[in-house]
């Protein structure tokens, strides 16, 4: 499981990633983030699956947590244990399927769909976003406190994302989340090690 005191995790998004991609997630791998959500929206199926195989075998030289995204049969045929999806995906998600991961989270930006994902049977979710990004340009940042109100509405853990640094981040743990989801940090940076020791002395 993914649930701890405070929990950093990495979303990715090769396309901001100036490295070699397969080289800079066994470097966030080596840095022991709480999960890595291999999110690449724009990969049609079978090729996503091809580069989870890689990534899962990473992850796993690391003993890190990698949830897939979206695509439920490619991560149950690569018997991934942790599977991140939309809100539309969850609902059509059969009981069968739910079984095969230990972990099963999704993407919530309201109250109620925070509710529905916790009926669903998630065992977290992530809400957002929270602070102005670049990754939402024009779009409204939803606050600290949607944040509050969606951590006090459901029992599962929440997962904050948008706009996260080291200056802000204490205010989200104030808030009750579980932890954080960082794309663009982690993509971007120089060191991942360091990167992530901003931050993990939160909750402690």
């Amino acid at each position: 499981m993914i649930i701890s005191m405070f929990d950093v995790i990495c979303v990715t998004n090769r396309s901001l990633c100036g490295d070699d991609f397969l080289q800079r997630i066994e470097e966030i791998a080596a840095a022991h983030p709480a999960g890595i959500i291999l999110r690449e929206k724009d990969l049609p199926e079978q090729e996503y699956q091809h580069l989870a195989r890689r990534v899962l075998q990473l992850c796993r030289s690391y003993d890190v947590t990698c949830i897939l995204h979206c695509f439920v049969d490619a991560a149950i045929v690569l018997d991934a244990a942790a599977i991140h999806v939309p809100l539309p995906v969850l609902r059509k998600m059969t009981a069968k399927q739910k079984a095969q991961f230990i972990t099963i989270g999704a993407s919530c930006h309201s109250v109620e769909e925070a509710v529905e994902a916790e009926q669903l049977n998630c065992t977290y979710i992530t809400a957002g976003h929270i602070f102005a990004t670049d990754c939402k340009q024009g779009l409204a940042a939803r606050g600290l406190d949607f944040l509050k109100t969606v951590c006090e509405s459901v029992s599962i853990p929440v997962y904050a994302i948008g706009g996260i640094t080291a200056e802000n981040v204490y205010a989200v743990h104030s808030a009750g989340a579980s932890g954080v989801c960082m794309m663009s940090g982690f993509m971007k940076c120089r060191d991942a090690a360091a990167y992530l020791r901003k931050f993990e002395k939160v909750g402690k």
